[in-house]
């Protein structure tokens, strides 16, 4: 069994006053998370998503979930050798960096990667992200739309008029090439026509386990260097 350094208490006193109650809470909660689950995994998320994480929360009650917050959490797991939390921790917070989360729960790593690998779900572009694929508007009408629209097609650059009241578009458009980032308009104009191109998925990164102390590199590849002092928190709720 590690041996437990919970005795060991962690001052904030450079962390601004404002939300310092908060951020012991959270602390506070992640170990006793530390002390009661058998497992903790670190996840990456892909096209982050609000509402596609609250569904996973849903169907994981038994687990808990916490996003965001990274410097926290850091602190809370212990960022070196010398100030973990329990033995080997401080592996866990150099993941810590990014779009990233912790997963406390009794479920084993074969029952946790299984779900996570089927887990996946097509959702709206938005501006900053690459096209997944070439996508081009053929000349016609749009019937789809209200003529009410059609100023408002026409600011996103489409090439559109009202013929007889229906909104037209009066030559062949193309959106986005594959590779493309992202311009505001353009995903603008995906999302209107309902052409998903954004992928949310989880990857397990990594994980501990209570029992034994033993952290293991889920995904392979090299260990991030420690880097999340420099972090800022984001402003998602931590759980």
């Amino acid at each position: 069994m590690p041996k437990s350094k919970r005795d060991k208490k962690i001052s904030l006193t450079k962390t601004a006053k404002k939300g310092l109650q908060s951020k012991q809470k959270l602390i506070e909660e992640l170990r006793k998370c530390v002390d009661t689950y058998r497992n903790l995994f670190i996840f990456s998320v892909a096209n982050m998503r609000n509402n596609k994480l609250k569904d996973i929360r849903t169907a994981w009650k038994h687990s808990r979930f916490f996003f965001g917050k990274n410097k926290v959490m850091a602190v809370a797991l212990g960022k070196r050798e010398t100030d973990e939390y329990k033995d080997n921790l401080h592996k866990v917070s150099k993941y810590l960096q990014g779009e990233v989360g912790l997963l406390f729960t009794n479920k084993t790593k074969e029952e946790v990667q299984e779900y996570f690998d089927n887990f996946k779900e097509l959702d709206y572009a938005r501006a900053g992200n690459r096209a997944q694929m070439d996508t081009t508007l053929d000349e016609g009408p749009l019937e789809q739309f209200p003529h009410s629209m059609e100023p408002q097609l026409r600011q996103l650059g489409l090439p559109t008029a009202l013929k007889k009241g229906v909104v037209t578009l009066l030559k062949e458009h193309a959106v986005c090439k594959e590779g493309d980032m992202l311009t505001p308009e353009q995903a603008r104009i995906l999302k209107l026509f309902g052409i998903e191109m954004a992928e949310f998925k989880v990857q397990i990164k990594c994980m501990w386990n209570s029992e034994t102390g033993e952290f293991e590199n889920v995904a392979g590849g090299e260990e991030p260097m420690q880097d999340n002092e420099g972090d800022e928190d984001d402003d998602d709720d931590a759980e």
